[in-house]
């Protein structure tokens, strides 16, 4: 069986433009993968959300990251490209968190150029590190693959919003000039960013669809003419679930039932395994009757 890197790597080759709805747990990987898309992403907004109720602001560690990591990729039968954020530390750092990710399954991690602590891409805050350091992280995570680590190495640079456009292209260029597989840019702010960033970068880009954030949704046709060839939703599930949630909530606390909102508790058991599981049960019932 071939690994998730090398089938990652098959299906890029094969395919135009790959959209990925993003998890955040066990069970969003799951319904993803049930769902027939054959690529997720594990958003480090969304994972540090789920798991530690918190924003993506640093707070959330490499151990938390990666434990997570491997409930998800364990759920789902869909290829995971994992947030790595900046590495967790220095060069060596980014190493062990690259080496960590492929032993948990992921067929590719994203590493940034952000200082830490890190910020989501599209919130206020965010800070860059030097070119060089930034180059050396990806060096470092390329050398990791490339001692043994099976996972193919996404890099980020948020340069665009404290130091344009030019300067997010020359770093992405010399992500791919390390060996980096994939590049996102991240939070180009029109269409007519975009168009630069995947003409003037040859290379696998990534477009990152954040509702209410700095980048143009733009229809996946139109993204794949401009030259994406991944297009992430990161939030858009952790945002319909919590959505779900509180309006759920709001409807108890007035002492009602919310039963409007929810699946009937067939689906529900469907949703979560149960059916399967009891599929695969009847293969060892005891049968000595």
């Amino acid at each position: 069986m071939s690994s998730p890197a090398a089938r990652l790597r098959a299906h890029l080759a094969a395919t135009p433009l790959t959209v990925m709805p993003c998890c955040f747990d066990g069970l969003s990987a799951k319904l993803i993968g049930d769902a027939g898309f054959p690529v997720t992403f594990m958003s480090g907004f969304a994972v540090s959300a789920a798991r530690i109720g918190a924003p993506d602001t640093g707070l959330i560690s490499y151990g938390e990251m990666v434990d997570t990591g491997r409930n998800v990729c364990a759920a789902t039968g869909a290829m995971v490209i994992g947030d790595g954020d900046t590495g967790y530390g220095n060069a060596l750092n980014v190493k062990r968190t690259v080496r960590g990710y492929a032993q948990a399954g992921f067929a590719a991690i994203m590493i940034e150029d952000q200082v830490a602590p890190k910020r989501c891409g599209h919130t206020r805050g965010k800070l860059v590190v030097d070119r060089a350091e930034a180059v050396n992280r990806i060096k470092a995570a390329v050398d990791a693959r490339e001692e043994g680590a099976d996972i193919l190495i996404l890099a980020r640079t948020d340069a665009r919003h404290g130091h344009g456009l030019d300067e997010a292209l020359e770093r992405a260029a010399a992500f791919r000039d390390a060996g980096a597989d994939l590049l996102f840019v991240e939070a180009p702010q029109s269409v007519e960013e975009m168009v630069r960033i995947c003409r003037e970068v040859p290379g696998i880009h990534m477009a990152n669809l954040v509702e209410g954030g700095a980048t143009p949704l733009l229809p996946h046709a139109e993204l794949q003419r401009i030259g994406y060839r991944l297009a992430a939703y990161p939030l858009t599930l952790l945002s319909a679930v919590t959505r779900a949630m509180q309006e759920a909530l709001q409807v108890i606390k007035a002492g009602r039932h919310p039963d409007e909102a929810l699946l009937d508790f067939p689906s529900l058991r469907k949703a979560v395994g149960f059916d399967a599981y009891y599929e695969e049960e009847a293969n060892y019932a005891d049968r000595r009757d």
